[in-house]
């Protein structure tokens, strides 16, 4: 079967049926193809619903729960969005087809340098890149940048990081898990001019967040 087929079917069968119903986002999911992210030996596996290994130890979600946290940020197409956690660069390409600008952040500078080519390569114009401190988030970066719309953290923490908490706008929304490091569950914050909303959702299960605001190495 064609990777595009499969594709359609993963969202056919894994993604609307468990309530992801946000037409543009799934337009995203048909479009980016994730195979171009997969290791040669996992390709096969690319529209599978589990995460998949790839360099440095670390993994790419599996679509379902991608789509579930980004469904939750309600993005719009004038957003600049904060991913914490570039990874294999995935999730960067969709959030980078729903807004206007990504600020994506990797800890592993040989992924962020390979996210890069892919996401070049696939003509991606609106993607800003930083090897570094996730915890930190965009911190004395260029270009320069001190508030975002939304955030998104693809790895799991034991609190919500305050430098994180400062870079989003009154009214963003930032999504994370928060647990130990074997279970976590997805937290999403609204911020607000007093006290900020937060909802803890479903369970989950990420590589831990490593830097100065959460898990140390």
């Amino acid at each position: 079967m064609r990777f595009e087929d499969q594709r359609f079917l993963m969202i056919e069968k894994h993604l609307v049926p468990r309530g992801i119903s946000n037409v543009e986002l799934l337009a995203s999911f048909a479009k980016v193809p994730r195979e171009r992210f997969v290791d040669d030996k996992w390709k096969e596996y690319s529209y599978q619903d589990h995460p998949l290994q790839i360099e440095c130890n670390q993994t790419t979600s599996q679509p379902f729960i991608i789509a579930y946290m980004m469904q939750l940020l309600d993005i719009k197409a004038d957003d600049c969005i904060l991913e914490i956690g570039t990874g294999s660069g995935y999730q960067t390409a969709l959030l980078a087809e729903l807004c206007k600008e990504v600020y994506t952040v990797e800890r592993y500078g040989e992924l962020s340098m390979q996210a890069r080519e892919i996401l070049r390569d696939l003509d991606y114009k609106n993607i800003f890149y930083k090897v570094g401190d996730g915890t930190k988030g965009w911190e004395n970066s260029l270009p320069v940048k001190n508030d975002f719309d939304k955030i998104i953290v693809s790895a799991g923490s034991p609190n919500i990081p305050d430098s994180l908490i400062k870079q989003l706008k009154v009214g963003g929304k930032l999504v994370i898990p928060i647990g130990d490091t074997l279970s976590q569950r997805i937290i999403l914050l609204t911020k607000d001019e007093t006290e900020n909303h937060i909802e803890e959702l479903v369970p989950c299960t990420f590589v831990p967040l490593i830097g100065q605001e959460a898990w140390k190495e």
